[in-house]
């Protein structure tokens, strides 16, 4: 009598169709909770018992994938869906779909994922570069397609990330520009009596980002001792505006005002105290320092549209100016 096999071992049956005999082994289980088998198969069955030994040592060292017929298109579904859609913000979710659907898809979408090679995400880069993207966005394609390829690696479903094997597109930094002192002066100046004017003096004088200055309430302000606490960014997602985290842990930070800029600050508040009496209930309380005029928060996108209506009147004066 042929001894049991456990469920660890697999098993060996002979087929009777044709009477070639069959290994099966247990790998794991897909996505859904399926499980997984691998076949191995011989007209004797001492053949098939020495297979089904070598198929059970590569399972349990882990050199055998679970799946070898997914394919890439079907990869990125798994990984935004179980993965990226409960780790990042929206805002980036949606640009790394529109990287993965604009680029990635149409040129290796229904590749085998087992069958990808560095080469094939090479020839992808070197297209996209020859197709006229900048740099910036050729190694962006790049860095989605490693991080999906690394939760690939992870779930067992190929050995190594052939997007880190392969080369990313050379930068050109450019050399980073700041205002003169001059240009500051002419900025500051064209400002006066403008609503906004203290929020850009605030990012001129302390280096804030537009989303950390926007997300600035009245209770992070020490006017005691001259303290802005920054620990947070507002931010548009959708047709929304959300407050979130800044955008590192580094980020947070206790900026101490310039005597100037405290001044600028505490007049602000006051005139914004004045402006709330006047409107009565008509005045909207978010809390944040900088405002509409009837105080709702202020998108980041309009603040960026008027700041180039600024930059065009500034310019216009400058040369006004100039000539006299």
């Amino acid at each position: 009598m042929t001894p049991r096999r456990s469920n660890h071992e697999g098993s060996i049956y002979q087929r009777k169709s044709d009477g070639l005999w069959m290994g099966v082994a247990h790998v794991g289980y897909d996505a859904s909770g399926k499980p997984l088998r691998r076949y191995v198969s011989s007209k004797k069955r001492p053949e098939v018992v020495r297979q089904l030994k070598e198929l059970r040592r590569r399972i349990d060292d882990g050199h055998l994938l679970k799946e070898d017929a997914v394919i890439v298109s079907e990869l990125f579904d798994r990984w935004f869906n179980d993965v990226m859609r409960h780790q990042i913000a929206p805002s980036t979710f949606s640009n790394y779909q529109t990287v993965v659907r604009m680029h990635v898809l149409p040129v290796l979408g229904s590749k085998k994922l087992v069958e990808l090679t560095f080469s094939d995400v090479d020839k992808l880069l070197s297209f996209k570069t020859d197709g006229g993207l900048p740099p910036s966005t050729v190694r962006r394609i790049r860095a989605v397609l490693a991080q999906c390829l690394d939760q690939a690696i992870r779930w067992e479903l190929v050995h190594r990330n052939v997007a880190t094997l392969s080369r990313s597109p050379k930068m050109n930094r450019r050399e980073g520009r700041t205002l003169t002192p001059e240009q500051a002066r002419h900025l500051l100046e064209t400002l006066q009596g403008h609503h906004n004017e203290a929020l850009y003096a605030l990012m001129l004088s302390t280096g804030l980002r537009r989303g950390e200055a926007l997300g600035l309430r009245w209770n992070d302000f020490d006017r005691t001792t001259g303290v802005l606490r920054v620990s947070r960014q507002l931010k548009r997602e959708g047709s929304r505006l959300v407050t979130t985290d800044t955008k590192t842990s580094l980020s947070r930070r206790a900026v101490n005002l310039p005597e100037p800029m405290l001044e600028t600050l505490l007049q602000h508040e006051a005139r914004q105290g004045a402006q709330k009496e006047s409107l009565g209930e008509t005045w909207v309380e978010s809390g944040y320092i900088f405002t509409s005029i009837i105080g709702t928060p202020i998108d980041p996108r309009n603040l960026y549209r008027e700041f180039q209506k600024i930059c065009r009147l500034g310019l216009l004066l400058f040369e006004v100016t100039s000539k006299l």
